[in-house]
């Protein structure tokens, strides 16, 4: 095993001296699995069929940042693969994010008795014979009347099947499925208990897989060549095509036992699947490897331990915190070697992971991640420079916009130095100078005049895409302004002005006439607003990316003072969100918008800093409201309080979550500090990935925060720094009603 792969395993098992409760036993991995669906919850009277966007959570297995999600799938081209409405599991795939991507290598055990065919294999499940916990899954088939069990390491599954006696074995390999549609795979027999192969489909995974009963037989059966009815999508591709399934048929048992099957997988090639497997799972049983992932996630999830809080609030707080280290996923092998993006296989001295979900994610959870595990932080940053170098020099986005800039600053500045910070900036200055195909798109209108002109059309619908205009120049502007950090910090003074300068570009789309930011059109050479401007319409990416010009209001977390100085008086700011909180939505159906509180949506991220603004009107106690309301009111909904406002778009909604609820939140991710909230518990005692610990404390009860120490000092302003915190003073939160 390489260094790296011994180093991250010392981390996660090295950490149980420093935590005192047993916290995994408030995770529940169904939270966020379920869907909204009353007018109450989603905003919206429903007409369309198609299902709304939950928090697309999965419940399966997974260790952290792994490369195995081993999880249930209830629907193909769904975003993790699960949906807790359903009631019919396909398989169980071994990767997922809740993308619309993934799910590789979907398996089913079954039965001949229970007569599986390409186009009828599914079965049916009850949710009283299923249970989730971090690294354990269980859930009984019913027309099969298999118990199936999947527990996981960082690069390997491990099912238990418990079949029923006196039933002929198979384990169903459905080679040609994923939500990615593989076009190429392979399935053979590689030993007398052995099967090997590959599967096609954002990248190309290798599998090796051990059973613990010998093979009769591997055969690829297509069944019959006729399309389902519509609407049922089993056994058939997005465009409805038969597509054919592996089907492994076991000898004759021994004894009446559980069948075990033990998968290792790889980017790389089968022979590195297979030393992955021997690696983490030789010699392992079931019940070891599970009780090793309950351990891991434990000793991770106790670097925040509460004291005080409701049950709920606890359960809450560690199902949200769980959602925080499962993405981005490991690409390395255990011998160090991965998929290089030149093509073939590079080998670092590193962990190489995938991109991060840069829009959704710098907001909070990369810095909530890099707080807790640093050297996870430092090697994806590491990834990402690498990948940028290879991608013609820019540093990688992801979606819409840039970001990568917020986190690498906020990273630095927090004390992360594992990585080469000029060569980071080297690829940051480029994104934000130098337009280009990998850079940031329209860079070369924002150059030019400070903002991005929207498409000139009329009759926009929601779902239209078109440039995101305002959204993109607000989030331009804060990027230069995350790059100037870094630009400070190698002391290139003449960029770092530059960058400054750009970072005041947040202005140039606010409409002082109606208070809103406000896209405007180029037109017989001359800037103009846009006509067709509803404030609280729902656009996908027009003018604003998933959002309205509501939910679009008050974003400048580097410059909120002069945010504030561009309306006539702080009481106008005030009415504003008042009129945010308060004034009904529009009622427009957007699958993707969900989850209102006013005309506020706390189902997608661009407005989630916004219920600060009103700490720099002197009307904190307002804010606390609605943190408080959101918490309580906007996690666990729905009628099985399962579900998310909206989509938790990789860990992005559950930070939000989670550093609210201990009073501490990234307003500012690229500064090394946080703007101070009232936690929901009396103590939260936090130890960051170097060791040092720090506690937060809460005094009286109320949303109104009378006085702030840090170290038994009096506080400056709103904003503690991250050095503060990690020498390890006590943050002292005296609140009244």
């Amino acid at each position: 095993m390489s260094r790296s792969f011994l180093s991250i395993f010392a981390l996660l098992f090295s950490l149980t001296s420093i935590h005192s409760q047993n916290v995994t036993q408030y995770v529940n991995p169904l939270m966020g699995t379920a869907t909204l669906w009353t007018p109450e919850d989603l905003g919206y009277i429903r007409t369309e069929e198609k299902r709304p966007w939950g928090a697309e959570t999965f419940p399966g297995s997974a260790l952290p940042n792994a490369m195995v999600q081993l999880t249930p799938v209830t629907m193909y081209r769904s975003g993790s693969g699960y949906q807790y409405e359903d009631n019919f599991i396909y398989g169980f795939a071994h990767t997922s994010k809740g993308h619309w991507n993934l799910l590789h290598l979907p398996i089913l055990p079954v039965t001949k008795e229970g007569k599986p065919r390409p186009e009828s294999y599914r079965s049916l499940f009850r949710h009283t014979e299923e249970e989730a916990h971090p690294g354990y899954y269980r859930v009984l088939l019913d027309r099969y009347h298999i118990n199936a069990e999947l527990t996981s390491t960082l690069h390997c599954g491990y099912h238990r099947y418990t079949y029923p006696e006196g039933t002929e074995r198979q384990v169903l390999i459905d080679i040609a499925r994923s939500n990615n549609s593989p076009r190429h795979w392979e399935l053979k027999q590689a030993a007398s208990n052995a099967f090997e192969g590959f599967q096609d489909g954002e990248g190309r995974i290798y599998f090796y897989a051990e059973l613990s009963e010998d093979i009769n037989s591997v055969t690829e059966d297509r069944g019959a060549q006729t399309a389902p009815q519509r609407g049922n999508n089993e056994g058939t591709n997005r465009w409805g095509r038969m597509l054919p399934v592996g089907m492994i048929t076991l000898k004759e048992p021994r004894a009446n036992r559980p069948v075990e099957l033990k998968i290792g997988f790889s980017f790389v090639s089968i022979e590195n699947a297979k030393e992955n497997l021997k690696a983490e799972l030789a010699g392992k049983s079931f019940d070891q490897v599970r009780s090793e992932a309950d351990r891991i996630w434990n000793d991770l999830l106790g670097h925040i331990q509460v004291e005080g809080g409701t049950e709920a609030d606890r359960s809450m707080l560690y199902s949200t915190l769980y959602r925080v280290f499962l993405f981005p996923h490991l690409r390395t092998d255990v011998n160090g070697e991965y998929p290089s993006d030149r093509g073939g296989v590079a080998k670092g001295d590193f962990r190489y992971y995938t991109n991060p979900s840069f829009w959704d994610t710098y907001r909070n959870k990369l810095i909530l991640l890099g707080m807790i595990m640093p050297d996870v932080a430092t090697d994806i940053i590491r990834s990402c420079i690498e990948r940028g170098e290879v991608r013609g020099g820019y540093m990688p986005s992801f979606f819409h916009g840039d970001h990568a800039s917020t986190f690498v600053a906020g990273s630095w500045l927090r004390g992360i130095r594992g990585f080469d910070l000029r060569r980071a900036y080297a690829l940051m200055l480029k994104n934000a100078t130098v337009p280009g195909r990998g850079g940031r798109p329209y860079l070369d209108e924002y150059l030019e005049r400070g903002w991005i002109a929207e498409k000139d059309t009329v009759n926009v619908r929601t779902e239209n895409e078109y440039k995101g205009s305002v959204t993109k120049t607000q989030e331009y502007a804060y990027d230069d302004y995350a790059t100037a950090l870094v630009a400070h910090e190698l002391k290139d003074k003449k960029n770092e002005k530059m960058l400054l300068r750009h970072s005041q570009n947040y202005k140039n789309l606010f409409d002082p006439s109606t208070g809103f930011w406000r896209g405007k059109v180029i037109r017989n050479g001359k800037a103009q607003w846009i006509e067709d401007f509803r404030p609280n319409y729902p656009y996908y990416q027009y003018m604003y990316r998933e959002a309205d010009a509501w939910n679009s209001l008050f974003f400048a977390p580097h410059d909120p003072e002069g945010l504030i100085a561009l309306y006539p008086s702080k009481q106008a700011v005030e009415q504003k969100l008042d009129s945010l909180f308060t004034v009904p939505c529009g009622h427009y159906e957007a699958w993707n918008l969900t989850g209102y509180l006013g005309t506020y949506c706390h189902g997608n991220q661009p407005g989630h800093s916004i219920p600060y603004a009103y700490y720099f009107i002197g009307r904190q106690e307002k804010a606390q409201h609605i943190l408080n309301t959101l918490m309580h009111n906007y996690y666990g909904m729905g009628a099985d309080h399962l579900a998310y406002a909206g989509m938790d778009d990789a860990g992005e909604m559950s930070a939000w979550y989670v550093l609210n609820a201990i009073g501490i939140y990234t307003y500012s991710p690229a500064d090394p500090k946080y703007i101070v909230s009232v936690p929901l518990f009396d103590k939260v005692h936090f130890t960051l990935g170097s060791g040092k610990r720090f506690t937060i404390v809460r005094e009286g009860k109320g949303e109104k925060i009378k006085s702030i120490t840090i170290g038994g000092k009096p506080l400056e302003g709103w904003f503690v720094r991250h050095d503060d915190l990690a020498a390890g003073k006590e943050l002292r939160i005296t609140v009244e009603d």
